[in-house]
Formats: C-alpha cells, sequence, structure tokens
C-alpha cells in the first residue's frame, strides 16, 4: 500500500490517522503541492483531481481523503471508524461533512493562493477570510457535538470518522493563530486526540517530508 501525502495536508492528515488507528503499514511517498508536485502530468494521471492525498492498495487507486477512509474501513478488518448503527454512522458523517465539505474547502491552499495571487488580496484579508470561515464553520460543529456527541472522542470512547476530520482542521486553525477559545466540545477532543499514539504517529511533525 503507498499513500501519496504532504506532511501539512489536512486531507492526507485524515487518511494518515485513520491508516494509524487501523494499524495499516504503507509507503510514504512525499508530493509537494508547495512546489506544485501535484500538478505534474505524471501526477495527475495517477490522481485526476491532481490533489493530495492518494492512495494506491494493488489495483485500488483513489484520490479523495473520505473516499480512501470508507475503503480502509470496508476492505480491512478490525477498528470501524464509520459505524453501522445508522443514527451514529449519521451522526459520524455529519460532523465529518461539516469539516470536510463546508470548512475546509473555503481555506486549503489552493484557494488562498488563488485569493492573493489572483484576485490580489492582501494578507491581512486573506487571514481574515480564513479566520471567519474557520470561526462559522468550527461553531457549527461545536453545536453538533453539543447536542450528539459524548466521550473523550466525538463520538464515545473509541476514534472515529469524525475525530480524522476534526484534529487536522484544529490543527490547521491553530497554526493560522485563529481563536478557538470559542469551542470548547471541539477543544476537548482535539486535546484527547493529541495525546494518543496513533494520531501523534500520523501528525505533520512525525511525517518524512516535514520542513
Amino acid at each position: 500500500m503507498k499513500l501519496h501525502s504532504f506532511f501539512n495536508s489536512s486531507t492526507s492528515y485524515r487518511v494518515r490517522i485513520a491508516l494509524a488507528i487501523k494499524g495499516l503499514p504503507y509507503e510514504y511517498v512525499p508530493v509537494d503541492i508547495r512546489k506544485l508536485a501535484h500538478r505534474t502530468p505524471e501526477f495527475i494521471d495517477l490522481n485526476p483531481s491532481a490533489n493530495v492525498p492518494l492512495l494506491e492498495d494493488g489495483e485500488v487507486r483513489l484520490g479523495q481523503s473520505l473516499a480512501i477512509i470508507d475503503y480502509l474501513d470496508a476492505a480491512y478488518p478490525g477498528v470501524k471508524l464509520i459505524p453501522a448503527d445508522p443514527a451514529l454512522r449519521a451522526r459520524v458523517l455529519e460532523v465529518s461533512y461539516a469539516i470536510s465539505c463546508d470548512i475546509h474547502p473555503v481555506n486549503n491552499l489552493r484557494i488562498l493562493r488563488y485569493l492573493v495571487n489572483d484576485l490580489g488580496v492582501s494578507d491581512e484579508a486573506k487571514n481574515g477570510w480564513y479566520a471567519h470561515w474557520i470561526a462559522e464553520g468550527l461553531a457549527a460543529v461545536e453545536r453538533l457535538l453539543e447536542r450528539h456527541g459524548s466521550g473523550p472522542y466525538c463520538f464515545g470512547e473509541a476514534p472515529s470518522l469524525a475525530d480524522c476530520c476534526l484534529v487536522p482542521q484544529v490543527a490547521n486553525a491553530m497554526r493560522m493563530k485563529c481563536d478557538v477559545s470559542a469551542f470548547p466540545r471541539v477543544m476537548a477532543v482535539y486535546r484527547h486526540c493529541e495525546g494518543q499514539p496513533a494520531f501523534q504517529k500520523a501528525a505533520p511533525s512525525a511525517q518524512p517530508d516535514y520542513a
């Protein structure tokens, strides 16, 4: 199994967490998105989405983090990150999608670059944009966890897809110096996960391309 990844990519981070929780070995293939390595014809041939992560598992090749984690959950026994119970499954997906569909798309690197390089937005305005959408998105996640979450993780005593999505998003927000003090439930989950070996193994600073 190969994972094409960039250490600071939150979508790659999600998949690394899932692989670590499930205890699956893989070869790490660094892709430096700062140097547009994900935009080369060779990489696009591997991943039509032209982005990281990309998982290769035998003949299976997948380039979207949620699809990759769903595949890993279905293909490999052991820890399940997406619950079988219909109601709990829906709750886990609700939080996961709130992060990966509502927050992440508007503040990932290619969007921020477009704001600055193509639209001429100042760094101050770009950072304000980022902080606004982080605050709005995490406020929604906070409300969802207050209503349905429980335990040290998002949903109970074991990690789920929701935690795989939450931790990288909070890490990015903190790296960008966003104020996260208004989200105590979100931050309690983040702090708990920070102390767990699987999350530590998946952290950006633990990756071979960290710089």
